[in-house]
């Protein structure tokens, strides 16, 4: 039997948990017959040989930097059919300064509303709101998202700026208040993928902590994330 190869990259802003958020989900990985190796930094981008037989990169590195070299090694892989996968901060807010990831994954987080001024106590909780999750026409017949129905979440809500070559499976709409400076509701993609050379990018913007990430609904699109992105035949 020919495992495929699953790369597990995380680091980053501690804040976000990389090591418990991606151990929730080395079992599912194993137990749909990956090959697991788990890196502590994306120096594993820049092994060319180690990209190369990589099916599947599951990243979780909020922030932090890259190298030249590091991104080249991980857009390089995706072309020739690297999937890759990530949640919240470990992947559409990772890497700000360099332009070019943000054209890999397609969509880069901005911000993240919080409460009104004075119920703030200065604490994470201060960016927690309740919103709902809608899954697009899209959405609702494609293999990692069929069959989900809408649902709520109160944790951070993803502000994210995007291009439009992403097919966005699902979205959460940020509503006008009187304390935001914005003029009408705001709409951003909860989930998208993009198609990128023979690779295959899978977002899922919920995911800011381990509560959230074993909610059955955002834990279901990851894991058929992680199972969609993975290199197809027709990119071996």
């Amino acid at each position: 039997m020919v495992h495929k190869r699953a790369l597990v990259v995380r680091g980053g802003w501690e804040g976000h948990r990389p090591v418990e958020a991606t151990e929730l989900f080395l079992p599912f990985l194993r137990d749909n017959g990956y090959e697991v190796r788990v890196e502590e930094s994306t120096e594993v981008y820049g092994d060319g040989a180690e990209m190369e037989r990589t099916d599947l990169v599951v990243q979780c590195v909020t922030m932090s930097e890259i190298t030249p070299e590091q991104l080249a090694g991980l857009g390089a892989a995706v072309v020739a059919g690297t999937g890759l996968t990530g949640w919240h901060g470990g992947i559409a807010d990772s890497f700000r300064a360099s332009s070019d990831y943000l054209h890999l994954v397609g969509g880069q987080f901005a911000t993240h509303p919080g409460k009104e001024p004075c119920e703030r106590r200065g604490e994470a909780e201060d960016n927690f709101l309740p919103y709902r999750v809608r899954f697009t026409e899209a959405g609702r017949t494609h293999p990692i998202t069929a069959g989900l129905a809408d649902f709520e979440l109160e944790t951070e809500q993803y502000w994210v700026l995007h291009d439009d070559l992403i097919d966005v499976l699902a979205t959460t709409t940020h509503p006008v208040r009187p304390y935001e400076p914005w003029h009408r509701p705001v709409t951003s993609p909860a989930v998208w993928t993009r198609r990128w050379g023979a690779g295959r990018v899978v977002v899922t913007t919920p995911g800011h902590s381990l509560d959230v990430l074993q909610h059955p609904s955002v834990r279901t699109v990851v894991e058929r994330g992680m199972l969609w992105a993975t290199r197809t035949a027709s990119a071996s």
